[in-house]
């Protein structure tokens, strides 16, 4: 598709195409109504869904799909919370049961404070999701070999953290995000560690198909006008990228010539 013009160009996992490039979770806001405004805010069509941490199935308590609707919004169900391959896809077993949900989000994380990707325990249980038939959207480390490895395994798209989730210190190896993206075959997006706006527009200048972020927004002291500003964010990086920055120069480079003057 064209992408010359704005909002022109979309893009495409799993078979399936989104023009939104802002992904937007489901955790950490006040209540659920405020969590559904920020993603209208947004302009998101796909939220994550931590499956330990959101309810989908209690009428008794608030549930997010009274708010934020599924005939809306596509559901991305995620392992948050999951330390072993075996957790991770026992938990997406019974979403695809619960929900039908075959387009997932798959993190193992390491038992630290610092909450970064458990590479092996990662891979091991892409693999098991693949042999499975799940669509799987993967939480990594921003390591271009590990990259390549859960392309090669079958992943629908990389997930690189530019930070640690929730730290909101923006990206802090760009030169890593531009290896895995210049070898990638699949969508890359960057997940984990936004914190502003400016951190969005340049993981989408560096050529980003897309970026999630939740506590960016749910902690921000206004969410929903968090949120607008990151749709915008995203659009700006985005045709930043399609229009081709200017050459980095040593010296200046006058913008009316120097010759010919009176």
């Amino acid at each position: 598709m064209d992408g010359s013009q704005p909002g022109a160009d979309s893009w495409s996992v799993a078979g399936r195409s989104f023009t939104s490039r802002l992904i937007v979770g489901t955790g950490k806001y006040k209540d659920y109504a405020q969590n559904a405004a920020a993603a209208e805010a947004a302009g998101a069509e796909i939220v994550t869904v931590a499956l330990r941490r959101v309810n989908l199935s209690d009428p008794s308590q608030p549930m997010l799909v009274d708010h934020v609707k599924p005939d809306r919004f596509t559901f991305l169900p995620n392992t948050a919370g999951c330390y072993t391959g075996e957790d991770a896809v026992r938990l997406l077993r019974l979403a695809r049961e619960a929900g039908g949900w075959d387009l997932v989000k798959l993190e193992v994380l390491s038992d630290t404070k610092h909450l970064l990707p458990d590479m092996e325990e990662t891979l091991r249980a892409l693999k098991m999701l693949v042999a499975e038939g799940f669509q799987v959207m993967v939480y990594c480390s921003d390591d271009p070999v590990y990259a390549k490895k859960l392309e090669e395994a079958g992943a629908a798209a990389v997930m690189p953290a530019a930070a640690p989730i929730g730290s909101g210190r923006g990206i802090q190896n760009p030169l890593n995000l531009a290896l895995i993206l210049e070898q990638a075959r699949v969508p890359v997006l960057v997940d984990a560690g936004v914190g502003t706006a400016s951190d969005a527009v340049v993981a989408m200048e560096l050529g980003c198909d897309a970026v999630l972020m939740n506590t960016a927004i749910a902690e921000a002291r206004d969410p929903v006008r968090m949120a607008g500003a990151m749709k915008h964010a995203v659009i700006a990086g985005r045709e930043a990228f399609l229009a081709g920055r200017m050459a980095r120069r040593m010296y200046a480079d006058p913008s009316s010539p120097l010759s010919g003057l009176i």
